[in-house]
């Protein structure tokens, strides 16, 4: 049932944030713009999820690290299920932006 409850949403083995960043991953907030416009991490892409179908094609290359964040990581789980039902394969749940903002 655990292990049910963590796939749903998008909570696997931990990765290394810092590292993924390091090494190029972009992160993409998927909250509102104006809960974006109150605080995000530097250099994010922001994404609203409702929004998310819509705006694929500016992330043209499938296979990069992708981080996903919003305000607690629900929005961030469910755009790393969309991403990865079109085909984006390296997906990570950074959950909240603040967490993820952190790693920098």
């Amino acid at each position: 049932m655990i292990q049910t409850i963590k796939k749903l949403f998008g909570l696997g083995p931990k990765v290394n944030l810092k590292e993924l960043i390091a090494q190029g991953a972009i992160v993409i907030d998927f909250r509102s713009k104006g809960e974006y416009s109150g605080g995000h991490v530097k250099g994010s892409l922001n994404i609203p999820l409702d929004q998310l179908g819509n705006n694929l094609q500016k992330l043209k290359n499938k296979e990069q690290t992708i981080i996903t964040c919003c305000a607690s990581g629900m929005r961030s789980a469910s755009a790393k299920r969309i991403l990865k039902s079109h085909g984006y394969n390296n997906v990570h749940n950074g959950g909240s932006w603040y967490k993820v903002q952190q790693y920098l």
